[in-house]
């Protein structure tokens, strides 16, 4: 009998590891689409980028090999480093009105009253509009002739005169700041509206029986609940930020003097309209890296506190 418990053992372990080995291969099969869409359409063009960033890659001719010189321009490139600074300049006004808009906005909704679906629905309904279609319309709207602003800036008194929003630098990036807010408060507004509503009903309750005012529950409760949530809507609406294009190549051509030129939009130059793909290249790769260190710097201040 021992010797048949022994020799029976064996096949008893694979009989049980079978079903196992097999669930993971299932567990494999499924996933396998997402990982072939994401190899090919995020991996493999990221690696075919970085070794384009090391050559003299012209869109006709031969490429050559120039190692780290593309890398090395962007010191003394004085365009980039002016872009980079009015990419940086936008996206902190930008983040900063949103969050200033969307928060109270989540809040307002985020309550049981009459009518607050249809809230919701009028907050949202800028989000399905492309960002490049709400460029165009805000374009007609800020027409100094044919426009809708300028009779109404000059009915109110604001202008004694019809107005170009798009001609100076100050009336086309308030503009722009406004369109892009008007567009994209809505999405944020939503993403902090499932903060909001995933916070036990028993803990706010609680601090309002133990005294806490409003601004007290605010700061000591929902902010320090939602702070996953902040941080998935504080880097999404930085990494949009820093990738603007559509509103500048449509709304001002990276006007007036070429003083709205952002970084996405600089690259687009370099590789599309000087043919310098190399170039190009090692700036997209560069982007991407300021991407990454953005979304892990925030991720670790917004977590700063949670192992307490």
């Amino acid at each position: 009998m021992s010797i048949l418990a022994v020799t029976l053992a064996p096949a008893a372990t694979r009989a049980r590891r079978r079903p196992r080995f097999g669930r993971q291969w299932q567990g494999l099969l499924y996933v396998m689409p997402a990982i072939v869409l994401v190899t090919v359409f995020f991996v493999v063009p990221v690696l075919f980028t970085v070794w384009m960033s090391f050559h003299n890659w012209p869109l006709l001719g031969q490429s050559k090999w120039i190692g780290l010189q593309n890398y090395a321009r962007m010191l003394t490139d004085t365009r980039f480093l002016s872009a980079l600074s009015f990419t940086a300049y936008y996206t902190l006004i930008v983040t900063i009105v949103i969050f200033a808009i969307a928060f109270p906005l989540a809040l307002f909704v985020e309550r049981q009253r009459r009518g607050v679906e249809v809230y919701r629905t009028i907050f949202f309904m800028p989000v399905v509009v492309g960002l490049a279609t709400a460029s165009l319309l805000w374009v007609w709207l800020a027409n100094v002739d044919s426009g809708l602003f300028s009779p109404v800036l000059r009915m109110l008194g604001v202008t004694g005169r019809s107005a170009n929003l798009l001609a100076t630098f100050d009336n086309a990036f308030l503009t722009i700041v406004v369109m892009v807010v008007w567009k994209i408060v809505g999405f944020t507004m939503i993403i902090l509206l499932t903060g909001l509503q995933s916070i036990p009903a028993d803990l706010t309750e609680a601090a309002r029986i133990d005294g806490a005012g409003r601004w007290q529950r605010f700061r000591h409760l929902t902010l320090p609940l939602m702070r996953r949530t902040i941080a998935l809507a504080l880097i999404l609406s930085v990494t949009g930020s820093v990738l603007a294009f559509d509103q500048f190549y449509i709304m001002t051509s990276g006007g007036p003097q070429n003083r709205m030129i952002s970084v996405v939009y600089y690259i687009f130059n370099q590789s599309f309209v000087s043919f310098q793909l190399g170039y190009g290249s090692a700036l997209s790769i560069v982007l991407l890296g300021i991407l990454v260190a953005l979304s892990v710097v925030q991720l670790w201040l917004l977590r700063v506190g949670d192992e307490k």
